[in-house]
C-alpha cells in the first residue's frame, strides 16, 4: 500500500492525499475525511521514507540527466543544484546517456534510494511511443516527477518548459524581415523539443506565404561539439550549388560551425550571410563575430522546476504545466 494506493481509492490526485497527511488547509473537509477513511481502512503508515509528506524525509532530490558533459544541461545541473539547496535539500545524480534502458535503470535507482522527488533533464526522457514511458508513470506513483524543458501529461508529473516553437518561428521571422530569403536550418536532434523548433521554422516561412524548401532543411547526426565537421558539411552544400544566405541552428555549437564555414568560404558575417544559434550560451560570446541566439530562459526554467517541485512536497497546489517565452538576443552575426 502507497500514497499512490490511497489516491486511487479516495479518487483524489496524489497531491490531495500529500496535503491531507501533511495537514495542509488547502483541502475541504469532505476532502479530508474521505482520504482519511481509506488511510484508516487500509491501515496505511508511512514508512521511514515518506517523500513528499513532510514526515521523515531524506531531504533528497535525484537529478536524471542524459548528458552531464553538455553545456547546456551541466549550466542547469548547477542552477539546480544551488537552488535546491537554498531549501536544505541535497541532490543525486544520474547521468543515463541517452538510450531508453538507461533511462530505466536511472530512475529506478533513484527510487530505490527514497529520494523526495526526482527532477528529469530535457525532453529526451519523453518517448515518442506512450508505452515507453511507462518508467515515467511508475516512478510518478512514488515522488512527484518534475521535467525541465520537456511536456508529459500524467498524474504526479510537472512540467516547466520554454515554448520553442514559438521562438524558432521568431527567429526565423526576424531574419526574413532582415531581407533574408534562404534560410538553411540545420538541427542536431529529432526529440520533442527538436520538432517543436523545426515545426517553428516551418510555421514561420508559412506565416510569410513562403514555401518550404526541404533542401534548406539538414539534420546535423554527427556529435554537434564536432565544429570542424558542421563547417565541412556546410562546405560541401555550398560546392553542391545549394544557395543560402542565413544559417539558422537549433544548437549554439551548430552557429559556431556556421562561423567557421564562413570564414572558409570568405563570406562576410553577417553581410553575406547571417546566423543565428539557439540557447543564448556563453559560447556566443566567444565567437567572432558575436551570436545572435534565442535565449531559452534556462535559469528562469531550472528555478521554477525547484519552486514546482518545492511546493508539491509541501502539499501546496501546483499546475500541472508553466510554459516561459523564449527571447531573441540579437548579436553581430545578423543584420
Amino acid at each position: 500500500m502507497n500514497i499512490y494506493d490511497i489516491s486511487e481509492k479516495a479518487g483524489v490526485s496524489i497531491a490531495t492525499v500529500s496535503r491531507v497527511l501533511n495537514n495542509s488547509p488547502h483541502v475541504s473537509a469532505k476532502t479530508r475525511e474521505r482520504v482519511l477513511a481509506v488511510i484508516n481502512d487500509c491501515e496505511y503508515v508511512p514508512n521511514a521514507f515518506a517523500r513528499g509528506l513532510g514526515l521523515n524525509t531524506m531531504k533528497t532530490i535525484g537529478l536524471l540527466c542524459p548528458d552531464a558533459s553538455d553545456a547546456y544541461l551541466s549550466h542547469a545541473l548547477a542552477i539546480l543544484e544551488k537552488s535546491f539547496r537554498k531549501y536544505h535539500y541535497d541532490c543525486l545524480l544520474c547521468c543515463t546517456e541517452r538510450t531508453l534502458e538507461a533511462r530505466q535503470q536511472g530512475i529506478e535507482m533513484l527510487t530505490s534510494r527514497h529520494v523526495d522527488g526526482i527532477v528529469l533533464m530535457g525532453s529526451t526522457f519523453v518517448e515518442t511511443r506512450e508505452k515507453d514511458n511507462a518508467y515515467i508513470r511508475n516512478a510518478a506513483k512514488q515522488v512527484p516527477i518534475v521535467l525541465l524543458n520537456a511536456s508529459y501529461s500524467c498524474d504526479n508529473v510537472y512540467c516547466v518548459m520554454c515554448d520553442e516553437q514559438r521562438a524558432t518561428m521568431e527567429a526565423t521571422q526576424y531574419l526574413l524581415d532582415t531581407g533574408r530569403k534562404n534560410i538553411l536550418y540545420l538541427y542536431h536532434s529529432k526529440n520533442y523539443n527538436g520538432q517543436k523548433k523545426l515545426a517553428g521554422y516551418r510555421a514561420a516561412l508559412e506565416s510569410r506565404g513562403i514555401a518550404v524548401n526541404e533542401q534548406l532543411i539538414r539534420f546535423f547526426a554527427d556529435e554537434k561539439n564536432d565544429i570542424p565537421t558542421v563547417r565541412d558539411k556546410l562546405l560541401a552544400l555550398r560546392e553542391s550549388g545549394l544557395v543560402f544566405d542565413a544559417v539558422q541552428t537549433s544548437e549554439d555549437m551548430l552557429a559556431i560551425g556556421a562561423v567557421k564555414y564562413a570564414k572558409a568560404a570568405k563570406l562576410s558575417v553577417p553581410r553575406a550571410l547571417s546566423v543565428v544559434g539557439y540557447n543564448n550560451s556563453s559560447f556566443c560570446l566567444c565567437s567572432e563575430p558575436e551570436i545572435t541566439s534565442v535565449d531559452n530562459k534556462l535559469q528562469a526554467v531550472s528555478e521554477q522546476c525547484v519552486a514546482t517541485m518545492m511546493g508539491v512536497l509541501e502539499g501546496r497546489e501546483m499546475p500541472q504545466k508553466i510554459v516561459f517565452t523564449g527571447e531573441l538576443v540579437k548579436r553581430d552575426s545578423t543584420l
